[in-house]
């Protein structure tokens, strides 16, 4: 399988049939640009049709695994119907991409998840946290509805009155909580969170591969029965990107202040 197209994910093989995907953009703490969002939802059919993997685990390079989408691309698409029709596509393709993909997915999650990025993390059959990783979906401060992964695997992995607590409020959460309440699988040192994923990854790789993809294509049905939740609460998250909330979130992020919603102040 050639890798090579790939322009922000670099990938190794650290042991038979494993392959580790490496979000690389550290420079910008592998926040999502518009070729970045691209990649993490094509990824996963190359690796569904790569005969040398079995097991893939997905990690980011230097202290984030991913810090959201860059705020320039949300600014730039803003009330552009084009952009945004593209970006629910590609959205769509990476909760179902993963989802669909025989092979087994693990994340290691070494430091903080936000936006497309944590939807890799949650959407991984295995995920495994670092202590102090820091994880939001984010969206309500951005100003636009929780679409994307949340409304479709929260409920599912934690329960729905921990998912809309965390998904409205958009509260920041660390490792030891995200296990605690459900939402990933385990929580490590950050020293350990890598090995441990890439020890799982290795065992599983050793496993019986058609039981191994049945048990969890058998396990996905739950998310597949809740497609459509999953379609509604994307199409509401494109359509608030034709409100003026969504640029007045993106400029509170850009300038570390609290947001004044034009939605609340009538504006």
């Amino acid at each position: 399988m050639d890798y090579d197209k790939y322009e922000y994910l670099t990938f190794e093989r650290p042991s038979d049939g494993v392959l580790l995907i490496t979000i690389n953009r550290p420079e910008r703490l592998n926040a999502t640009n518009k070729r970045l969002h691209w990649e993490l939802g094509n990824v996963w059919l190359d690796v569904d049709a790569d005969d040398a993997t079995r097991i893939a685990v997905i990690t980011g390079a230097g202290k984030a695994f991913s810090a959201g989408g860059d705020l320039d691309m949300v600014v730039d698409q803003v009330k552009d119907f084009k952009q945004i029709a593209a970006i629910a596509k590609e959205a769509a393709d990476l909760v179902y991409n993963i989802a669909n993909c025989q092979k087994v997915v693990i994340s290691a999650i070494n430091g903080v998840a936000v936006g497309a990025g944590l939807a890799a993390a949650l959407m991984a059959d295995i995920s495994v946290i670092a202590e102090d990783a820091r994880l939001t979906d984010g969206h309500l401060r951005l100003g636009v509805g929780a679409g994307d992964h949340a409304a479709i695997i929260w409920p599912i992995l934690c329960g729905m009155a921990k998912a809309k607590y965390y998904l409205l409020t958009a509260e920041f959460i660390d490792g030891k909580e995200a296990e605690r309440i459900g939402l990933v699988s385990m929580c490590k040192p950050l020293a350990e969170v890598l090995p441990t994923a890439l020890a799982v990854a290795e065992k599983l790789a050793a496993g019986p591969q058609h039981a191994l993809r049945w048990t969890k294509r058998s396990l996905n049905l739950w998310i597949r029965d809740a497609s459509p939740i999953f379609e509604a609460s994307l199409a509401y998250e494109m359509l608030n990107f034709f409100d003026d909330d969504v640029l007045e979130g993106a400029t509170a992020i850009k300038e570390k202040r609290a947001p004044k919603f034009p939605s609340v102040t009538g504006g």
